[in-house]
C-alpha cells in the first residue's frame, strides 16, 4: 500500500471539507457534501459555512432552516448536527444505537428511569410532540402528569423528557438557531416536521461512504469516532472492494474512495477561521492531520467559552474571538507563530458575514 504522509492527509481532508478553496455549491448541497455540520450552539456554526462557501449570507442559511430544507437534530455522537432534510430521514435511524447506549448510561437520567417501560413513555410523548413543538420542561411536565395514572408519576420530569429525546428523532424547531434570532429549545418529531417517515432501509454502507467523501482518507476508528458507532470494521471490510487503501505514517491502514480528491502535500492552504465546534477538528480518532502540538498545549478542553480556531497552512495555528456591541465589532486573531499573510483579509471577510450591518468593523491580528 502507498504511504500517505500527515501533510498529504491534511490536504486531502481540507479538500473534502471545502477549505482549500471556497465552493460555489448551493447551501443544501454543500451541507450534504460535508455530511452535516456539528451545530449544538445556536449560531456559531454559521461561520463554518462562511469559511467554505464563496457567496453566502447568514440570512440565506436561516431561511433554509425556516423552510425545513435544513434541520438541527441529535445525530453523530448524540450531538446536535445541521443536516439536510433528506439526510436527516436516513441518517437518524442509523445513529439510534448511539442514542440507546447513552439513554441509561447518562449520569443524570440513567438511574431515575431504570425499570421503566420506555416504549410506553414514547407512545405517550409522540402525539404530544406532534401536536405542537414542546420544550423539555413542558414535555416532562405533561409526561409526569400522565404518569400519575400510568404508574411512573414519581419519575423526574426531565428524565421522562430525556427518554423521548433519545428514543425518537426530534428536531429543534425555529426560531432556535435562526440568524439574529433565537428561542427556547423546542422539539417535534422529524416525521411531523418534514412530512415524511424515517427511512426503513437506511444503510451503514452509505453512511461510511459519505464519511469518507467528507473526511477521508480514514481508519475504521476514525469513522467510528465521527459517528459514535461501534463495529464498523465489518462494514468497511464489506466495502473494501470499492475502496482504495493507503498506509499512514503510523502504519495504520487508511481507506478512501477511488475518485476522491487527494491533492499533493505542496498544494497551498489559505488561512481559514473555523468555528468553535468545527467538524474538521472533531471527526477523527487521530486528529494530528489538523491539530498541532501548540494547539494541544493550550488545553482548550477546559476553556469556556471555547474560541474559534485559526488554520494556518492547513493546521491549527491560533484562535479567534469577536467582541461586539450595537455600534462596533472587533475580531481578534491570536496566533501561535508570527501572523501569516492573508489572516487580516480572512478576518475582514468573516466580520462582513457576521456583522454586515455594523459600520465600524475592526480586525486585530496578534501573537499569542
Amino acid at each position: 500500500m502507498a504511504l500517505m504522509t500527515r501533510r498529504e492527509l491534511n490536504r486531502a481532508t481540507l479538500a473534502r471539507q471545502l477549505l482549500l478553496a471556497r465552493s460555489d455549491l448551493p447551501i443544501v448541497q454543500a451541507v450534504e457534501h460535508l455530511a452535516g455540520l456539528q451545530a449544538q450552539t445556536p449560531h456559531s456554526w454559521y461561520a463554518g459555512l462562511a469559511a467554505r462557501l464563496a457567496d453566502v449570507r447568514p440570512e440565506q442559511i436561516s431561511a433554509l432552516l425556516e423552510g425545513r430544507e435544513l434541520v438541527r437534530i441529535a445525530l453523530m455522537r448524540g450531538t446536535i448536527h445541521l443536516v439536510s432534510a433528506r439526510d436527516c430521514l436516513w441518517m437518524r435511524p442509523l445513529i439510534q444505537p448511539v442514542m440507546d447506549r447513552t439513554l441509561f448510561s447518562n449520569h443524570t437520567h440513567g438511574k431515575p428511569i431504570e425499570g421503566l417501560d420506555t416504549d410506553e413513555v414514547v407512545a405517550v410523548a409522540r402525539p404530544l410532540l406532534e401536536e405542537a413543538p414542546r420544550t423539555s420542561n413542558d414535555l416532562g411536565a405533561l409526561l409526569a402528569e400522565h404518569g400519575e395514572s400510568a404508574g411512573w408519576g414519581d419519575r423526574p420530569p426531565a428524565s421522562l423528557a430525556y427518554i423521548a429525546r433519545n428514543m425518537m428523532a426530534l428536531v429543534q424547531v425555529p426560531p432556535r438557531g435562526l440568524w439574529g434570532r433565537s428561542g427556547p429549545i423546542a422539539h417535534t418529531t422529524a416525521e411531523s416536521w418534514l412530512g415524511e417517515p424515517l427511512a426503513a432501509d437506511a444503510s451503514l454502507d452509505d453512511l461510511v461512504l459519505r464519511y469518507l467523501a467528507a473526511f477521508g482518507p480514514a481508519t475504521v476508528k476514525d469513522v467510528q469516532t465521527w459517528a459514535g458507532l461501534t463495529r464498523l470494521g465489518e462494514v468497511v471490510d464489506r466495502l473494501r472492494p470499492r475502496l482504495v487503501t493507503f498506509t499512514g505514517e503510523d502504519g495504520r491502514e487508511l481507506f478512501d474512495l477511488p475518485d476522491a480528491p487527494r491533492p499533493g502535500a505542496d498544494v497551498p492552504a489559505p488561512p481559514r477561521l473555523l468555528y468553535d465546534f468545527d467538524n474538521l477538528l472533531l471527526s477523527h480518532a487521530d486528529r494530528t492531520r489538523v491539530i498541532t502540538e501548540e494547539h494541544r498545549a493550550q488545553d482548550y478542553t477546559t476553556r469556556r467559552p471555547v474560541p474559534g480556531w485559526v488554520l494556518v497552512d492547513g493546521f491549527t495555528g491560533g484562535e479567534w474571538a469577536i467582541e461586539s456591541d450595537r455600534d462596533s465589532a472587533v475580531l481578534t486573531i491570536r496566533t501561535f507563530a508570527p501572523p501569516a499573510d492573508g489572516l487580516h483579509e480572512e478576518g475582514e471577510r468573516l466580520l462582513a458575514f457576521t456583522h454586515a450591518g455594523i459600520a465600524h468593523r475592526e480586525v486585530r491580528v496578534e501573537r499569542l
